[in-house]
């Protein structure tokens, strides 16, 4: 097994971790914004997990990005829409965790993430899924 694919499975794998991390982050943060609750430490901890793993998320794409056949054979979708997806729901999460310490009304700081996380999620699957159209041979929750 050579590096490209040991880092195309860690990559495959690592995004259930993230998508796992978003939904519990962004419910969270729905409960806390409807049920008028404190934004503990517990919910900055869990933000800054979820963004830590993004983030990761995508250094193991972009590593992938220059080392990976598909793009050097130049398929568009892994060329151009994958990256540039994933880049901008990793910019959504950053936004959104970001705007949320500008405030001090913890309704406002759930608000915050859950709407930007949650936007960042929907890009995401949205780019799985379209992942899955552009390439039969992958599915939604097999590791490729």
């Amino acid at each position: 097994m050579n590096f490209y694919h040991i880092l195309k499975s860690a990559h495959s794998g690592w995004r259930y971790i993230v998508l796992i991390l978003l939904v519990l982050a962004i419910v969270s943060a729905i409960v806390g914004w409807l049920g008028k609750k404190p934004y503990t430490e517990g919910n900055r901890k869990l933000n800054v997990f979820t963004l830590i793993f993004v983030h990761t998320q995508i250094l193991f794409g972009l590593v992938l990005y220059f080392v990976s056949p598909l793009v050097e054979a130049g398929i568009r979708y892994w060329k151009m829409e994958h990256i540039a997806m994933m880049i901008f729901a990793a910019i959504l999460v950053t936004v959104g965790n970001a705007r949320s310490k500008r405030v001090a009304d913890p309704s406002t700081k759930h608000r915050t993430i859950a709407l930007y996380f949650g936007l960042g999620l929907i890009v995401i699957i949205a780019s799985i899924i379209q992942m899955t159209m552009v390439d039969p041979s992958r599915s939604f929750f097999g590791v490729s």
